[in-house]
């Protein structure tokens, strides 16, 4: 019975950050423009930053729990399942066209972001000189999308009124939404450790299993909104990004919140990050030369995944 009232409370809190995702989002960008923000500005830092809130709110309050093993495995596993399960089930279902021109830039970035997280954690925590190499390749990220967005955006675009109603309406909407994110992601926490000890496995197993999946949950709405309308731009575009994010952001905001090095389980030294900067090349390179996915890289990345899984568990 305590098995399955954790699991329920487990999947309340998968709703409750993704649905609360959503409307921070929403409302986030609705305060920006009535604010006048120029919309370019707000999807090239606003959106990109707040659709990886579950990852990032689930891993700090962990970290700050002191529940590291937790923190570092949703945070790497979520770049795993966005790249071996989330963008494989993408290149299996619809070509996925990658102007080298467009895409360059950000994919060596992810490729960059995690070797270095892998390199700078070998000594069993996350190392200074590595958090220091992430918090530059997240600044570039951001630097990147603002100069793209403003190079890309509808000069015609004009801004509308904005009445005070409205204004107080996405003030309560994104208190909320992000009242929801924190709130589901300390009861994802709090649940997904009390699985771990029922069946007697690490929280880092359920951390790059059942948390990384369910906080990955806003890409893979994305990926399938995309698969359905057939635009492939959008799912590449929204995988690469959240990925930079999570491995240049997040887990550096999670050292300083836990006040010193952020330690690493050696599993996830052995297996968690080498396995992420496996899958993240065997999806990218391929794609800088081709500027194309193949039906064979989603498949194999797949394959991969599920072995991933086996050795996890």
């Amino acid at each position: 019975m305590h098995m399955f009232i954790c699991c329920l409370l487990f999947a309340v809190s998968i709703a409750l950050v993704v649905k609360g995702g959503d409307i921070f989002v929403d409302a986030a960008s609705a305060i920006a423009k009535a604010l006048k923000i120029p919309a370019f500005i707000i999807g090239a830092t606003i959106v990109s930053v707040a659709t990886t809130l579950p990852e990032m709110i689930v891993s700090v309050l962990a970290a700050a729990e002191g529940k590291t093993e937790m923190a570092v495995g949703n945070a790497v596993g979520s770049v795993t399942a966005n790249t071996s399960l989330i963008l494989a089930v993408a290149m299996t279902a619809m070509t996925i066209v990658c102007s080298r021109k467009t895409h360059l830039k950000q994919m060596l970035l992810l490729m960059g972001a995690s070797v270095i997280l892998w390199l700078s954690c070998l000594s069993g925590s996350l190392a200074i000189w590595g958090s220091a190499v992430l918090a530059v390749i997240f600044i570039l990220f951001m630097v990147q999308n603002v100069l793209s967005a403003k190079k890309n955006k509808d000069n015609d675009e004009k801004a509308e009124p904005v009445d005070r109603k409205y204004i107080i309406k996405n003030i309560v909407l994104f208190i909320l939404g992000a009242a929801a994110i924190v709130f589901g992601s300390n009861l994802m926490v709090d649940n997904g450790s009390e699985i771990a000890k029922i069946l007697g496995v690490s929280e880092r197993i359920i951390a790059v299993t059942l948390v990384a999946v369910g906080t990955s949950l806003p890409e893979l709405v994305t990926t399938i909104t995309a698969i359905v309308k057939k635009e492939s731009g959008l799912s590449i575009g929204n995988i690469i990004g959240a990925n930079i994010i999570d491995l240049s952001l997040i887990l550096p905001i999670c050292s300083l919140v836990s006040g010193k090095q952020l330690p690493v389980a050696e599993s996830s030294i052995r297996i968690d990050l080498p396995a992420c900067a496996l899958v993240t090349a065997i999806a990218l390179i391929p794609m800088i030369f081709r500027q194309k996915a193949s039906k064979i890289q989603g498949f194999i990345l797949l394959a991969l995944y599920a072995a991933y899984l086996v050795i996890v568990i």
